[in-house]
């Protein structure tokens, strides 16, 4: 990093417009910065049924994190958790190095890792503004798009930090639910599986206020929101399934730093109307 730095060039993720918006705002990238970190799960990883012990899977209820039992999913989330944090710090350490002040327009990937366990990556650009005061903070950072990041800077918002929501939750297909997704059983509610993906988002909405408290930000900007489902053959059950949801809510942390909005100092724009009517009679005006 410190080669880069004294190189005097730089590189970005950005797009040309992005880093148009990016400059109008008053800074500059200095460096395309990255953080990655994979962590083994072990063997606690939701292996076991969710069913209700001792019921043959019949008293099912869903799991979710922060719940006890054979189904849960918390000891990968812990795992989940602990990578991402090492690899937002590695990228932020980047930025540090490259003396930004905070870092835009990151993609966030994670997954299973092919050698095993979770990994979770981050690449964004660094960007510093010129005429900061020495002894900032901690560097940001955002996922917003560098034209948002302007629009944030210019209403008076400013990106703290990035925020993820997850939760895992699992459910085993009771007789109640095997009996509702019969074919016979027509246009019916399958209430298990409504609960199994309520709880799931509930819970990744859960952590995502959690992490916006930690960084002490107002409000967040959802930038991501996915629900992923899949079905497996349960572990205690010889013929039966579990299934399991995936919520994630990934989105950028923001506080305000002027209670009037920015008065934007850069050229007046033209604004024309839409209106052909409109159009044709300011033509004859001139």
């Amino acid at each position: 990093m410190a080669a880069l730095r004294s190189s005097g060039t730089w590189g970005s993720a950005l797009t040309a417009d992005e880093f148009a918006a990016v400059r109008s705002a008053g800074f500059e990238p200095v460096g395309q910065v990255f953080g990655a970190a994979v962590y083994s799960a072990g063997s606690a990883s939701g292996n076991g049924c969710p069913g209700t012990p001792g019921s043959s899977g019949d008293g099912s209820a869903t799991q979710v994190p922060g719940q006890e039992g054979a189904g849960s999913f918390g000891p990968l989330m812990q795992a989940m958790g602990q990578a991402r944090h090492t690899a937002v710090g590695r990228m932020i350490t980047e930025c540090a190095e490259l003396g930004g002040h905070g870092v835009v327009g990151v993609r966030v990937s994670r997954g299973t890792f092919p050698l095993g366990g979770q990994q979770f990556t981050v690449i964004g650009t660094a960007v510093r503004a010129p005429d900061a005061a020495h002894g900032q903070p901690a560097p940001f950072t955002s996922d917003v798009s560098g034209q948002d990041f302007a629009k944030l800077i210019m209403t008076g918002w400013v990106p703290v930090g990035l925020v993820l929501g997850l939760s895992i939750g699992s459910r085993h297909d009771d007789r109640d639910t095997a009996r509702q997704t019969r074919w016979s059983s027509g246009n019916a509610e399958v209430a298990g599986w409504t609960d199994l993906v309520s709880q799931s988002r509930h819970g990744a909405r859960r952590q995502l206020e959690s992490d916006v408290k930690r960084l002490g930000a107002e409000g967040v900007v959802i930038a991501t929101m996915q629900m992923r489902v899949r079905q497996r053959d349960c572990p205690a059950a010889v013929g039966r399934h579990d299934h399991i949801a995936e919520a994630t809510l990934i989105g950028t942390a923001v506080a305000r730093f002027s209670h009037a909005e920015h008065r934007h100092d850069g050229p007046a724009l033209a604004i024309m109307s839409l209106d052909p009517q409109r159009r044709q009679a300011a033509r004859i005006r001139i």
